[in-house]
């Protein structure tokens, strides 16, 4: 059975809730245990590293949050999602504001649906103005 495309939209919003609250138990059960996040900057993560990076607060989200309608690609066993994110991020200095495409790849394993792929590319201000291949 497909999954229904609004509940996969949800189960994403609810993942990302969990992450700014922190909400780790929701983190934990929606992040598969091979998760993997390749960041804006380029540094690939594990589940372990990711999660225990917000447990820390050595980083803590103060948004992260769908900045365009959610798209999905859903098949009875896996989804892909994508959208443009705002995300306002504090590491280890003040608070930085980004915008980035994010792709969620999405597995129902043992009956329940968790991210085990997401990429973020980071959107440049003058990203709109730019064509797409230029120097």
């Amino acid at each position: 059975m497909t999954p229904d495309v609004t509940a996969m939209c949800d189960t994403e919003r609810r993942r990302l809730r969990s992450l700014v609250e922190p909400d780790l138990v929701t983190a934990d059960a929606l992040h598969a245990a091979d998760y993997q996040l390749i960041t804006p900057n380029g540094h690939a993560l594990t589940k372990r590293d990711y999660l225990g990076d917000i447990a820390a607060g050595r980083l803590r989200y103060q948004v992260f949050e769908p900045a365009s309608e959610i798209l999905a690609r859903c098949s009875s066993q896996l989804a892909i999602l994508r959208y443009r994110a705002r995300i306002i991020v504090a590491t280890r200095g003040p608070a930085v504001a980004i915008t980035c495409w994010h792709t969620d790849y999405y597995e129902l394993r043992e009956g329940s649906w968790q991210a085990v792929w997401s990429q973020a590319t980071a959107i440049s201000p003058q990203a709109a103005e730019d064509q797409p291949f230029s120097g």
